[in-house]
């Protein structure tokens, strides 16, 4: 299986060969409790795009304890970037993973040709409430999350999917997602993006809601939002196909 040593951390990843030469790899980064398989279905619809996703420390396959800092998740994927031998990147995050990507593009601008932003925003606020369930109830905070994160049609093997990988994350380490969403804010820094920007957004998301990601697309130079209909959070599970036709289209843009 595909590993790369990082500073004593063994880090999953997988990667697929594109049959176009010219653009640089999609690099795709999972949310908060996630993992690589997140991006399965939408890689599906991606065909001959060569890609890389990561599992982060301490989620799916990847060992090491986990970050409580978006900085720091942003240091480890382009210390990996670099042992692939990867420089120029195109970075489509989820939620937490998103945060990533807009810190990468705020702190290694020239590794960043373009960036695709789903369900998330500049500001990610997290309820003290919730922090402490993490801890306290870390199983009630799961259900939780499983339960806000989906919109009102998405499938239940979608939502079975999502509880699994959110199950198999150990309880500090998914603590230590939410800590560090809770401290992300970038709201300051919008301008300084160079990258041209994709933002999607579910019409029904809770977590992130439309406005406050229409808010992160309005603060950013060259970005453009997508809201697709009755898609709550989880867009990677609920519409695959819509975000990867979405990627496709702007990408052909840029």
């Amino acid at each position: 299986m595909p590993y790369l040593d990082l500073d004593g951390q063994r880090l999953f990843y997988l990667r697929r060969a594109g049959t176009d030469q010219e653009p640089p790899p999609i690099v795709f980064l999972h949310g908060a409790g996630g993992n690589a398989l997140l991006w399965g279905r939408v890689l599906q619809h991606l065909p001959g795009r060569a890609a890389v996703a990561l599992d982060l420390p301490g989620h799916g396959r990847s060992t090491g304890p986990g970050s409580t800092t978006i900085a720091g998740y942003r240091r480890t994927v382009l210390a990996a970037a670099d042992a692939l031998g990867l420089q120029a990147l195109i970075v489509a995050g989820h939620s937490m993973g998103g945060a990533i990507a807009l810190d990468m593009a705020l702190e290694a601008p020239e590794r960043v040709r373009a960036l695709v932003l789903m369900s998330v925003t500049a500001r990610l606020y997290v309820a003290p409430a919730l922090l402490e369930q993490l801890v306290q109830d870390p199983a009630k905070a799961r259900q939780w999350i499983v339960e806000t994160g989906y919109g009102p049609e998405t499938l239940a093997q979608a939502r079975a999917l999502g509880a699994k990988q959110l199950a198999a994350v150990r309880p500090e380490v998914l603590h230590g997602d939410f800590v560090a969403c809770s401290v992300f804010d970038a709201r300051t820094r919008l301008s300084e993006v160079r990258a041209p920007a994709l933002v999607l957004c579910g019409a029904e998301d809770r977590l992130t809601p439309p406005k406050y990601v229409a808010a992160l697309q309005e603060g950013l130079p060259k970005a453009r939002l997508e809201l697709i209909p009755a898609a709550g959070h989880m867009l990677p599970l609920e519409c695959p196909e819509r975000v990867a036709h979405a990627i496709l289209a702007f990408l052909g843009r840029v």
